[in-house]
């Protein structure tokens, strides 16, 4: 499986969660809970950079290969929507 990375650091930023949940709840320090949840997002940019590299790697690779210009049109305006949202 080609995302087990991701599914294992994404189960570990559900963990994450959990816990600034119950800090939240149960009233911690503001920098504690904030470095979590620092923490959880650089896991969640690392698993989007990773799921990009995998899309342009397979999907964009297999509408080159194909041949087909409006799949690879479609294919390149996509990966390009995808990085701009990958920047906000």
């Amino acid at each position: 499986m080609k995302f087990t990375k991701e599914i294992a650091r994404l189960r570990r930023v559900e963990g994450q969660a959990r816990g600034v949940i119950r800090m939240l709840e149960d009233e911690r320090y503001c920098a504690d809970i904030l470095h979590q949840i620092a923490a959880m997002e650089a896991a969640l940019r690392a698993t989007r950079v990773k799921v990009l590299a995998i899309h342009a790697q397979d999907c964009v690779q297999e509408a080159i290969e194909s041949g087909d210009k409006e799949t690879q049109r479609a294919k390149f305006a996509e990966l390009a929507a995808l990085f701009g949202k990958a920047g906000r």
